[in-house]
């Protein structure tokens, strides 16, 4: 399933999972505190439990976690989404928000701005307030039980403090040394990504958690980027006459933005604006503004933008936004299905008395005239990128002719590829790095931009995508030099080269950039020159690996649910003895719901296929392993690849687990599965705990930290119990 229709199938909300504490558990206490000893301060925990932080200490210690570490200010502020996953189940939002230490308000805040949140968790299960009561004797002794398990399974290792959650930044934000220097003969001379650790929702208020650090931005020039951007609300921005309820703080967050643009300025980069608009707004704002109300969806309505006073604020906002800061590098924009925005942005224009009547290249085109109107007012040279993201072909045909001749026009270059996998036929429909572009629906849009008179951008992911994004690059630089390769021949004149996932300083990313300049090298040559260059002696090992693993990762079966299956997440997903009856939930909440994981392959050829990249993976692990032995250097290297294979691995076994589930299978076959689960969750909480950059992503922070894991072992064991023995 496509992200778009995520966006567009709320059905998918329900079920709720239970509020009911997890079974291997004793009580809901006991979960709580377990859940939230890696992600919240023991005071905060107190307090949401309304009692004193030694009675939760205790419950620590009798289930045998580790000590109980401080978290800082910067590590609370960069963890909330992995809060409120893990205790969306547990504690009612009040609580929640309480030990957030926020106000409702942000909270509301977040849900809805912060990348789709409110989706990506799922509907609210409802849950009793959590209050501290004395622990039964059933519990101590459960309690103790669990103590004696993980004192089994991870022997003196447990109590070893691993790195520090985010430790990764602060590596990346250090002076990076001396870079390679820019040359000036670009192929492409737009190349720019997101930031690895950017805060998504209202990141220009909190310049302490800077997204842009020098030493990333001189890490990010070394490896040939020379633009960033990120996510602007103009609501935010800018102040409005025709609607004083917006802009407040918008002259603290555009001080803020010239600071980030003068500094990024100063290592050869530009700042650039995602520009989604008009955001819709709740019913209670169109009670001032009747006029202006358009279509509905999910309970907001649209600022319909078929009226010429919503244009008109629209193009000001931007005028304002450039006029005070003249320096940033422009705006790229999604149109349809990102955020609900204008009237046909969610394919449901009928509630809307003038857009239904219009085309939806019509009210697209003169939205995007709008906004490219806005920022020439205030600059002639900043770019202005129209993002076909979610375009219908029809729409496409009509709407690129319509767009200003000094605009960018900007495809996923991947985007409609035929594959067959597992003997299944299907086509890319979004971000994918097995399948390598460009594709028949980005190399006609470019054609027809083309001979409208505008340049073209490919949209594409060189270090990682939903495919796998727990892992900060997929180590797979041959499918991404052949894709430069295969760009370069396509006359594109600049990159977008991640979303969200994909902005690390990554061997990847250096790849890439041999193809940026100049000449484009063979392919092999690409990635041969930079396993030299990094690995010195054992350069021939790890681009060995990147073959193994490049050839390995085009078995994968593309055409799977990629924003429920559990590749996210591996062996940290929990197993279920019997069916839940949920479903999972888009990236956060994969659940048991296999049948949606599928999406258009046969369950088994899931299972086969993820199982046969998992055999095809592990020769390239072992050579990296002899790398690491030879350059300390690849042991992050090491690290990525483990990662990649044990979650294949254990989306294989879930697979298979479930089949046999559901179909009263052979209990020997079941267990052996459950017990390959609790080997990869232990191999991997040795690396999640040595490695602080697994499993985060930067709009959903941990996928899983290591206690997570621990926590699955215990889930094995209760499915263990639970089983019929074996015939």
């Amino acid at each position: 399933m496509r992200r778009r229709d995520f966006l567009l199938t709320p059905a998918l909300l329900a079920p709720a999972a239970s509020g009911a504490p997890e079974p291997h558990f004793p009580d809901r206490l006991h979960q709580f505190v377990w859940r939230n000893w890696e992600l919240a301060n023991i005071d905060r925990m107190a307090a949401v439990a309304a009692c004193p932080p030694e009675r939760l200490l205790e419950i620590g210690r009798a289930m045998g976690l580790p000590a109980k570490t401080r978290l800082t200010a910067d590590q609370l502020r960069r963890i909330y989404i992995t809060v409120i996953r893990q205790n969306w189940t547990l504690l009612p939002n009040e609580q929640i928000t309480e030990l957030l230490g926020w106000t409702a308000e942000k909270f509301r805040f977040t849900l809805v701005e912060d990348d789709f949140l409110d989706v990506k968790l799922g509907a609210k299960p409802a849950c009793a307030p959590l209050r501290y009561a004395p622990p039964t004797p059933e519990a101590r002794r459960r309690a103790a039980a669990i103590r004696a398990t993980v004192r089994e399974v991870f022997g003196k290792e447990w109590d070893v403090p691993g790195e520090a959650p985010f430790r990764f930044i602060e590596r990346l934000s250090s002076p990076a040394g001396q870079q390679p220097p820019m040359p000036s003969n670009a192929a492409w001379d737009l190349r720019y990504v997101y930031s690895h650790f950017a805060l998504y929702g209202d990141p220009l208020l909190e310049p302490e958690i800077d997204p842009f650090p020098d030493g990333y931005l001189e890490r990010l020039r070394g490896v040939g980027i020379n633009g960033v951007w990120m996510q602007a609300v103009l609501r935010t921005l800018a102040p409005s006459k025709q609607f004083p309820e917006f802009g407040e703080q918008s002259q603290e967050r555009l001080a803020n933005l010239r600071r980030l643009v003068a500094r990024a300025a100063r290592h050869g980069i530009k700042v650039y604006l995602y520009i989604n608009e008009p955001r819709s707004m709740p019913e209670e704002f169109f009670r001032a503004h009747p006029g202006i109300r358009g279509a509905t969806d999910r309970g907001a309505y649209a600022m319909c933008t078929s009226v010429p006073e919503v244009r008109d604020w629209l193009a000001g906002s931007v005028t304002h936004v450039f006029r005070e800061v003249p320096e940033l590098g422009g705006v790229f924009t999604i149109t349809m299905s990102e955020n609900f925005t204008n009237c046909h942005s969610k394919f449901k224009p009928g509630s809307c008395p003038r857009c239904s009547q219009r085309k939806n290249w019509e009210v697209v085109g003169e939205l995007l005239k709008t906004i490219h109107s806005g920022v020439r007012e205030a600059s002639r040279t900043a770019e202005v990128i129209a993002w076909d993201w979610g375009w219908p072909e029809e729409m496409a045909r009509n709407a690129i002719p319509m767009l200003p001749r000094d605009m960018r026009y900007q495809s996923v270059s991947e985007w409609s590829i035929p594959i067959e996998r597992g003997g299944v036929k299907a086509t890319v429909g979004e971000y994918s790095i097995s399948v390598v572009g460009p594709g028949p629906r980005a190399t006609a849009h470019w054609k027809l931009a083309r001979a409208a008179g505008l340049r073209t951008n490919a949209k594409t992911q060189f270090n990682n995508t939903w495919e796998i994004s727990a892992v900060p690059y997929i180590p797979v630089g041959y499918l991404v030099a052949r894709h430069c390769a295969n760009l370069r021949r396509a006359g594109v004149s600049g990159v977008q080269a991640s979303w969200t996932l994909g902005g690390y300083p990554s061997p990847n990313l250096e790849i890439a950039r041999q193809f940026y300049f100049g000449a484009a090298p063979e392919p092999e040559a690409a990635v041969e020159a930079v396993a030299k260059r990094r690995y010195g002696a054992a350069a021939s090992l790890v681009a060995g690996a990147w073959k193994t693993f490049s050839d390995a990762f085009e078995q994968f079966p593309y055409g799977v649910a990629i924003y429920t299956i559990p590749t996210q997440h591996g062996p940290a997903n929990l197993l279920r003895a019997t069916p839940s009856g949920v479903k999972g939930s888009m990236i956060l909440f994969p659940q048991d719901d296999y049948r949606g994981w599928k999406g258009r392959y046969p369950a088994e050829v899931v299972r086969d296929q993820f199982a046969r990249m998992a055999e095809m993976w592990e020769p390239g692990v072992a050579a990296l392993r002899k790398a690491a032995a030879m350059a300390p250097a690849a042991g992050e290297e090491l690290a990525v690849a483990e990662t990649c294979g044990v979650h294949f691995r254990s989306t294989a076994n879930q697979v298979a687990f479930y089949l046999l589930r559901d179909s009263g299978g052979d209990p020997a076959r079941m267990r052996a599965l459950v017990e390959d689960e609790i080997r990869l969750a232990r191999r991997q909480f040795a690396i999640a705990r040595r490695h602080s950059v697994i499993a985060y992503e930067a709009s959903n922070h941990y996928y899983y930290r290591p206690l997570d894991l621990a926590e699955k072992i215990l889930n094995c064991r209760e499915v263990l119990a639970a089983l019929p023995p074996a015939r």
